[in-house]
């Protein structure tokens, strides 16, 4: 048995390094490249337009990392006096590493649904959010704040390209690896991973037992036409150590 690790770099590389040490075949394929974003110049005005009470919101570590780099070229600094929110714990952590201010987020359901259940967000009438992504993505988050009265905008601080591949060569190597177990952290990665494998390699993909960090996607992933799917329930490399070592193991 093989682990495909699909997430972009240098997560995917530290997490098949960490299962190749632990005595579990695995193998990376990064399907797309992360660069900084076209609207980082708006980054420091956005920041300073926040009020007392105000919320910045990141969606991925990603989106933290690239925004504090920004600042830090720039002898910026984060706002002391607004509330930091972001989707899973890796996020909110990073968060925290980076402004020295506590941040929430969900506790269970590490995902968009799971950060708008919190009560903080329920009575946003007048406040202004700063949404901290990557180009394109779900609107959910954004439209369900705007809804709920918040004054809402985005700075995509980084943007995700994918890289070119030769989805026909790619599935004939994963087969000669053994390939039977595949890691995908969002839905458009499922997408884009589906549409590179030809038709004829279709029955030993979709018969791939496959890992996602939410139940949206393992809905997609059922759609597709997957029947093996295991949701981790978050995306950080930890949690998904922590899974794949016990399926390890089984053999």
């Amino acid at each position: 048995m093989t682990i495909l690790i699909t997430r972009p770099a240098p997560e995917c590389h530290q997490l098949t390094q960490q299962l190749n040490a632990a005595g579990i075949s695995a193998i990376a394929q990064p399907l797309l490249e992360i660069q900084p974003g076209q609207q980082l110049p708006s980054l420091i005005p956005q920041l300073n337009s926040l009020q007392p009470d105000d919320f910045l919101i990141a969606v991925s570590v990603h989106a933290v990392n690239l925004a504090h780099n920004y600042l830090m070229s720039h002898d910026a600094s984060w706002p002391k006096n607004v509330h930091y929110m972001a989707v899973g714990h890796k996020t909110a952590a990073a968060l925290e590493k980076c402004t020295g201010c506590d941040v929430l987020s969900p506790v269970s359901s590490c995902d968009s649904e799971g950060l708008l259940a919190l009560p903080a967000l329920a009575q946003l009438q007048g406040r202004r959010i700063v949404i901290l992504r990557g180009n394109g993505g779900r609107e959910l988050i954004y439209q369900t704040l705007q809804q709920r009265g918040a004054d809402v905008s985005y700075c995509e601080t980084y943007q995700r390209s994918w890289i070119a591949l030769d989805g026909k060569q790619l599935s004939q190597v994963w087969q000669a690896r053994h390939v039977s177990s595949l890691v995908v952290t969002s839905g458009e990665q499922l997408a884009h991973l589906s549409s590179l494998v030809p038709e004829s390699d279709k029955a030993w993909f979709l018969q791939c037992h496959l890992f996602v960090p939410s139940q949206r996607i393992a809905d997609q992933a059922l759609q597709l036409g997957f029947r093996t799917i295991s949701t981790v329930g978050s995306a950080a490399n930890s949690a998904l150590f922590t899974t794949l070592s016990k399926i390890g193991t089984m053999g």
